[in-house]
C-alpha cells in the first residue's frame, strides 16, 4: 500500500512546486524577452547598414533609399553575379570576407535563383527571398543557414531586400550577420536561469519545510490534546485559541466539542447516580415484602388472608412504580436526534385519549376538558406522553373531589389542578430530571414527567411553564406550533 505523505511534507512540496513554477515561468519570459531585444538590435543593424534600396541608375548608380549603400559598395559584383549566376560561392585573393559588417552577401534573381558574389559566401533562399526578388515584397528579415567563403556552414540573421537592373529587371539582395552574437549569450543566460531556478527550489523547499512547521505547530499541539484525551479520557483539558485565524477557529471549536462532551458525559453520570437512588427503594421494599412471603411459606405459618393480601397489592403497586420509572428513564436516555420525527399529529385527539386516561386513575375526581382541533408536526407517541404526564401530575396533586380542567385553544395547552400550588423558590427546579418538592416527596413517582414533558415539547419547537393559578392550585400552559387544519 502506497504511504502517504504528511500534511507538513506536502506543504512543503506545494510550496517548492509553486515557487519553481513561478520562478521558471520569470526565467522563461526573461530569456524570450532577451532573444527579443538581441534579435532586434542585430535588425536595426542590418537596415542601418545597408543604407537605401537601389536607385533607378541600377547596380553601382548613386540611387538612395534602403540597400543604396550595398549597391554602391558591390555594383560590379552584383552585375556580373547577375549576369553568371552561379549558385556556388568563389574564393579570389581577397580577405575572404565582403565589404562591410556582413558576414555573406547574396543576389537572388527574379527566378528566384541565388546568385553568389565572389568572395561573399552563399546563403539558401526561402520562398520570402523569391518573392522580394520578384518584387512581391520590399523587404523581409529571417533567419537562416549560410556558407561562409571558408566553407564553414553557420546560422545567420537574413535581411532581403529589392534591386533593379540597368535593363529594369528585378532582382532582391541578401545581406546576413552570423548569430553567434546572439546564440552565445542566449545559451549562457540559459544556463545561469537553470541555475537560478534549481538555486530557487531549494531555497523555496527549505522555507516552505519552515513555514509549514511553523504553520502546523497549533495543529501538532491539538494532535497532543486529542490523544492526551484518547489515552486518559480527560475532557477538562483545553487548548489555548488566540487570534481569529482557522487555527484559532479550530482549537476554540474543538474546546467546544469537548466541553459539550464533558458535560454529556456528566448528565449520564448524573442520571445514572439519581436513577441508582430512585431504583434502591423501590427494589428494597419490594425484596422485603417478597422475603416475608418467602419466609412465611418457609416456616410453614401462612400469614393472614388480609396481610398477604396486602403484601401482594404492595407488590404489585412496586412493580408498576418499577414500571413507569423504567420507561421513563428510557426516555430521557434516549439521545437527542439531530433530525427528530416530524409528522402531522392531531394534537386535540392526543389530548382527548389523555383526558380518558386520567379520569380512570383519579376515578374520584372531575376532569372536565374542552378541544378545539389543532395540528403540529411532532412524534406522536412522544407528545401523547407528555401530555399524559401533564395530566397525571395534576391528579396526583389533586385533592379529593378536586377539579382539573384541560383546555386546548389557539395552539395552547392548558392543565389547572387545585392541588396546593408549587412555592415560587421551586418553580425554576421543576423540570430538572430527579427533582422534587418537599411536599411532593411522599408520594408516588420518580421526579422524572415533567423533565419528559419539557424535552418533548422542545423537540416540537414548542414552549411549557409552570405557573401559580388564580384562587390556588398550578396552571400549567404548553405552547407548540401549529394549524387549525391538517397540512397537506
Amino acid at each position: 500500500m502506497t504511504r502517504r505523505l504528511t500534511l507538513r511534507a506536502r506543504m512543503a512540496l506545494l510550496t517548492a512546486v509553486a515557487v519553481a513554477l513561478a520562478v521558471a515561468v520569470c526565467a522563461a519570459a526573461g530569456w524570450y524577452l532577451t532573444r527579443n531585444q538581441l534579435y532586434h538590435e542585430l535588425d536595426r543593424r542590418l537596415a542601418a547598414s545597408t543604407g537605401g534600396p537601389p536607385g533607378p541608375e541600377g547596380p553601382g548608380g548613386p540611387g538612395g533609399g534602403p540597400g543604396g549603400r550595398i549597391q554602391r559598395m558591390l555594383g560590379r559584383q552584383i552585375t556580373d553575379a547577375l549576369a553568371a549566376c552561379r549558385p556556388d560561392a568563389t574564393s579570389s585573393s581577397s580577405d575572404g570576407r565582403p565589404p562591410g559588417p556582413y558576414e555573406i552577401v547574396q543576389v537572388v534573381n527574379a527566378q528566384g535563383r541565388p546568385c553568389t558574389i565572389p568572395d561573399a559566401g552563399s546563403l539558401k533562399v526561402t520562398a520570402d527571398d523569391a518573392r522580394v526578388a520578384r518584387g512581391g515584397d520590399e523587404r523581409v528579415v529571417h533567419d537562416g543557414t549560410g556558407v561562409t567563403t571558408a566553407g564553414r556552414t553557420i546560422d545567420v540573421r537574413v535581411l532581403t531586400f529589392p534591386g533593379q537592373a540597368a535593363d529594369g529587371a528585378p532582382f532582391a539582395v541578401s545581406v546576413a550577420i552570423s548569430l553567434d552574437e546572439v546564440e552565445g549569450p542566449l545559451d549562457n543566460l540559459a544556463l545561469l536561469l537553470v541555475a537560478v531556478t534549481a538555486l530557487g527550489v531549494l531555497v523555496s523547499a527549505a522555507a516552505g519545510l519552515m513555514i509549514a512547521r511553523a504553520s502546523l505547530r497549533p495543529v501538532d499541539e491539538l494532535t497532543g490534546v486529542a490523544e492526551h484525551i484518547a489515552r486518559t479520557e480527560d475532557l477538562g483539558i483545553r487548548i489555548p485559541a488566540e487570534g481569529t485565524d482557522e487555527i484559532a477557529r479550530l482549537g476554540r471549536s474543538f474546546n467546544a466539542m469537548t466541553g459539550a462532551l464533558a458535560a454529556s458525559r456528566e448528565r449520564q453520570q448524573q442520571l445514572i447516580a439519581d436513577a441508582g437512588h430512585e431504583l434502591r427503594t423501590p427494589l428494597t421494599s419490594l425484596r422485603t415484602n417478597i422475603d416475608l412471603l418467602l419466609r412465611a411459606e418457609a416456616t410453614g405459618r401462612d400469614l393472614p388472608a388480609a396481610t398477604r393480601h396486602n403484601l401482594l397489592v404492595s407488590v404489585k403497586a412496586q412493580m408498576l412504580e418499577l414500571s413507569s420509572l423504567v420507561g421513563d428513564l428510557l426516555e430521557l436516555a434516549r439521545p437527542d436526534e439531530a433530525e427528530p420525527v416530524r409528522q402531522t399529529v392531531a394534537l386535540h385527539e392526543v389530548v382527548d385519549r389523555a383526558v380518558d386516561r386520567a379520569r380512570l386513575r383519579g376515578p374520584g375526581l372531575t376532569v372536565q376538558a374542552s378541544t378545539e382541533p389543532w395540528y403540529v408536526q411532532g412524534d406522536p407517541a412522544s407528545l401523547e406522553r407528555a401530555v399524559v404526564n401533564l395530566l397525571d401530575n395534576a391528579v396526583k396533586f389533586s385533592p379529593p373531589a378536586g377539579t382539573v380542567a384541560v383546555r386546548l385553544a389557539g395552539g395552547e395547552l392548558t392543565v389547572r389542578d387545585q392541588g396546593p400550588g408549587i412555592p415560587a423558590a421551586d418553580l425554576p427546579h421543576v423540570f430538572e430530571r430527579f427533582w422534587r418538592s418537599p411536599s411532593a416527596r411522599s408520594l408516588p413517582g420518580s421526579g422524572l414527567g415533567l423533565s419528559i414533558v419539557a424535552r418533548v415539547v422542545a423537540e416540537s419547537g414548542g414552549r411549557v411553564a409552570l405557573e401559580a393559578a388564580d384562587g390556588g392550585g398550578t396552571l400549567a400552559r404548553v405552547r407548540l406550533p401549529g394549524t387549525a387544519q391538517p397540512r397537506d
